[in-house]
């Protein structure tokens, strides 16, 4: 099988700020890692060409940085890795991002199957792989928790509201991963020196035949106009070691806004 599989890199959420004066992430000295969910999705292609033969490709935007994710993967075992880096891409929303990626697999050739992450980290939007989809005009099947390939067909249990549905989608198609569709494996010693110097080629919008209008900015319909984090709520107070009236009377006492002290009756 000729698998491709987008990655992103994403900055480690967990310790992600946000500056209170431009309510803007902060992302100076927060550590990038691969999008957790990429790691699924570069797994199911790992083990359909273990099952199947045949080649795995993975495929980023960003800039240069990026191509750190990419010789994770490298590390972890797939057979090549291409990075589209153009500053001409900055800027893109979802709909910009999938036309760029959408553009880039075409350059690349044809593949049996894409596989994405069901969402990135940073913008959990679960946008990018059904446009990417739509471009492509292929069919897609959004978060996969089981996937298994034969006779030209996938076939996927994907997770939704209100449970889980199995569906079999003929190939070639784009399917996203969550985090209940494998455990991935670690990459090894010799992937890990191998990717260190491995090459990875770098396309721009050129390259890869990208219309201006249609990447970056000028390709994105809707912008962030401004990030803020929650209010932090009062904690409330707990009422234990009471009699029922005696706890009812205490809610009551807190609804009208008289102090009663943690143990104390209110009368």
């Amino acid at each position: 099988m000729n698998i491709l599989v987008c990655v992103k890199q994403v900055p480690d959420t967990a310790k992600v700020k946000l500056d209170p004066q431009t309510n803007r992430l902060q992302r100076a000295g927060v550590p990038n890692i691969l999008n957790p969910f990429d790691e699924h999705a570069v797994e199911a292609a790992l083990a359909l060409r273990d099952e199947f033969g045949g080649r795995v490709t993975v495929l980023s935007m960003g800039p240069p940085q990026a191509a750190d994710a990419l010789r994770e993967c490298l590390a972890r075992g797939v057979d090549a890795a291409y990075l589209l880096s153009d500053r001409a891409f900055g800027g893109a929303d979802t709909l910009a991002t999938a036309y760029t990626l959408s553009t880039g697999i075409r350059h690349l050739g044809e593949f049996d199957l894409i596989l994405c992450g069901k969402q990135a980290i940073d913008g959990d939007t679960a946008q990018v792989g059904s446009q990417i989809a739509e471009m492509l005009d292929i069919p897609q099947v959004s978060a996969a928790v089981k996937l298994s390939v034969k006779d030209g067909a996938a076939t996927v249990v994907r997770e939704h509201e209100d449970g889980y549905e199995t569906l079999r989608v003929a190939l070639p198609a784009l399917i996203t991963a969550t985090k209940n569709l494998n455990t991935p494996r670690y990459p090894s010693i010799r992937g890990l020196l191998a990717s260190r110097t491995a090459e990875i080629p770098v396309l721009g919008a050129a390259d890869i035949g990208a219309a201006p209008e249609r990447i970056g900015i000028k390709g994105s319909p809707t912008q962030v106009r401004r990030t803020r984090t929650p209010q932090a709520r009062k904690q409330g107070r707990i009422i234990r070691d009471r009699t029922a009236d005696e706890a009812v009377a205490e809610l009551f006492a807190a609804w009208r806004g008289e102090d009663v002290q943690e143990g104390g009756r209110a009368e």
